[in-house]
């Protein structure tokens, strides 16, 4: 189930600048993928992701097909920290199913998950690349440096009605999520490399372990693309599912995208396809630099060599 398939399309997570916090010059967007970047929005910094899609399935052992069509919408805002994001993600399912002898229609939120997404390690922060002078080949080398991931954790949990025709267990009402989170920048830092392990529905009867990886690339100052393999692995339900697409950029906080997933199963196989845009508003942000060590020691020192508040300093005559 867990098998990985290489695919490799296009898609958007813009990069994060290595002198500053969490914020980007460019809106950086979870869509049109499913995984999670590792990196917060930014202190004030408030963004909705949001789209539709159509659905398509069929199960060769239930016999029975279904379309459909939904709305997804994923809220961030940062708040508090630098490297600290509140998040809420939803999504609105209407599916119809067609049976042998019945057709049975369903239509809520599929999923409901309140969260935080906390940045606990960021490998650039501090970090400068050194430059030698005397040397291209030594500025052109493979930077090692790449391979140590941003590591962050998101925890929270979903809420699911009892009159919810998506729910599946009586613990399912409130059960928690908890997510491992892995972002590499590769080459040039166009290439984005994004893990990560969720483990869901934690307390109910039918936990669930997932992977997903998601490899993009910036293709220019507009245009990027993405390949993704997700993974889910539960007694309830699993699946192995290959997503690819493009996001463009109408302007630093607007971009636009479309993506299209399949299953490789057919129990059932899945066939969607959909588009959405992302806005951000920051308005209210302000800068925080990250300072390399020598940096750090600078200013302080520059902050020691200031005369203290309430003394005058004269010439000697």
């Amino acid at each position: 189930m867990f098998k990985i398939k290489n695919l490799f399309f296009a898609s958007l997570f813009l990069i994060p600048t290595l002198h500053y916090g969490q914020h980007t010059d460019e809106i950086n967007s979870n869509r049109p993928g499913e995984s999670m970047s590792a990196f917060a929005v930014g202190k004030t910094v408030f963004q909705v992701e949001t789209g539709v899609f159509g659905i398509k399935e069929k199960h060769d052992l239930l016999r029975y097909t279904a379309n459909g069509f939904g709305v997804d919408l994923e809220l961030r805002y940062g708040a508090f920290l630098e490297n600290l994001e509140f998040i809420a993600d939803v999504q609105y399912l209407y599916e119809t199913f067609n049976y042998p002898m019945q057709v049975d229609d369903r239509a809520d939120f599929k999923q409901s998950v309140l969260g935080a997404k906390y940045l606990i390690y960021d490998p650039n922060k501090g970090y400068k690349k050194e430059v030698n002078l005397y040397s291209w080949k030594a500025n052109h080398k493979f930077n090692w440096h790449q391979l140590i991931p941003a590591v962050a954790v998101f925890g929270g949990a979903n809420f699911t009605g009892k009159d919810n025709p998506f729910y599946f267990s009586p613990q399912s009402e409130i059960s928690p999520k908890a997510s491992l989170i892995l972002q590499n920048h590769l080459g040039d830092g166009s290439w984005v490399f994004v893990t990560n392990v969720t483990y869901n529905y934690i307390t109910t009867d039918y936990p669930s372990l997932s992977y997903i990886v998601t490899l993009t690339k910036g293709i220019n100052e507009k245009w990027s693309a993405f390949a993704e393999n997700q993974g889910i692995k539960s007694d309830f339900y699993s699946d192995a599912l290959i997503r690819g697409g493009a996001a463009y950029l109408i302007h630093r906080n607007l971009q636009v995208d479309a993506s299209i997933s399949a299953s490789f199963k057919d129990t059932p196989s899945i066939l969607y396809g959909g588009v959405g845009m992302s806005w951000r508003y920051d308005g209210r942000y302000k800068e925080v630099p990250l300072l390399t060590k020598q940096e750090k020691q600078a200013e302080k020192m520059a902050k020691q060599s200031k005369p203290k508040k309430g003394f005058r300093l004269f010439k000697k005559k």
